[in-house]
């Protein structure tokens, strides 16, 4: 995370609806975390507003609106509060129109971080994330996590570790200064996971041994400095022959929070979203922040 002020902090998007609730505690419980302000957005969708481009919009139509709105951010206001639990927390609100998906990721440009809600099951019972999300995912300028309101598969989650992608990319070089500084504040370990198959077939003859040589290098290249500055964070590191995605979503199951790079080292200069990312997002039960390479 940059150590720089931002303007907006932690900013989540609010609409009343579930998800969106969820992330707002979410994102609540992460700024009081890092002492940074929190700021929730509804956005007033020009869908809302088009039927009366031809003639005023009627009194009643606007003082409804605006009672809507109130009622979304009040809502929010209280859920973030509570998920504060007594620790100083700054909230700003503010009411916009335009389109949440863009207006999300402008704000991104000034923010530590954007915290959006995920849809829940699609078509086929695969989890899929609405249009904001994805669009908020794929082009901010700041980390995004995205919040997946399924309940944890463990009996304590806010004992689980965080979980980290390395990868030896410049996007993982983010993820990991995010993971070591979400396990510190939340006191938890942290799991460093390398896995360097991407493919389902056995090659013959292939010394995967020098593999896992490469991988032990490439790891503690990645980790090199931050076991010195976050000495409270015992860190256990999982080295294996498997797809990416699978293994961090299998590392997952057990973690109340992963993060990953937004590409690895074979994404093409000016890719938004990598394979593995995009598996990740959209399948993982636990929260999952996505880092950009400064």
């Amino acid at each position: 995370m940059s150590s720089s002020v931002t303007t907006h902090g932690i900013v989540v998007g609010v609409d009343g609806s579930a998800a969106g609730k969820v992330a707002a505690d979410w994102a609540a419980r992460d700024a009081a975390r890092r002492g940074v302000p929190l700021t929730l957005v509804h956005v007033i969708a020009p869908k809302d507003l088009q039927m009366w481009i031809e003639v005023p919009a009627p009194q009643e139509y606007l003082r409804w609106q605006s009672e809507r709105s109130e009622r979304v951010m009040a809502e929010a206001t209280a859920i973030a509060e509570r998920a504060a639990e007594n620790r100083q927390l700054t909230v700003v609100r503010q009411v916009v129109p335009g389109e949440a998906k863009a207006t999300l990721i402008d704000m991104s440009k000034d923010a530590d971080m954007v915290v959006v809600g995920s849809r829940g099951l699609g078509a086929w019972g695969r989890r899929l994330l609405g249009s904001v999300s994805t669009a908020v995912v794929h082009h901010a300028q700041c980390p995004v996590a995205v919040i997946h309101d399924e309940d944890p598969l463990m009996d304590h989650p806010d004992q689980a570790p965080v979980v980290v992608g390395v990868d030896g990319s410049k996007a993982a070089e983010q993820a990991i200064a995010i993971a070591f500084e979400e396990a510190s504040l939340r006191g938890v370990d942290l799991v460093a996971v390398h896995a360097w198959n991407d493919v389902d077939y056995e090659f013959p003859d292939i010394k995967w041994v020098d593999y896992t040589a490469r991988g032990e290098r490439i790891v503690a290249e990645c980790l090199a400095g931050y076991c010195e500055t976050y000495p409270d964070v015992t860190v256990r590191k999982v080295l294996v022959r498997d797809r990416p995605a699978h293994q961090l979503l299998q590392q997952s199951e057990a973690a109340q929070l992963l993060v990953v790079g937004s590409h690895g080292r074979g994404g093409f200069p000016g890719m938004l979203l990598g394979s593995v990312s995009s598996e990740v997002v959209q399948s993982a039960r636990m929260p999952v922040i996505v880092a950009r390479s400064n």
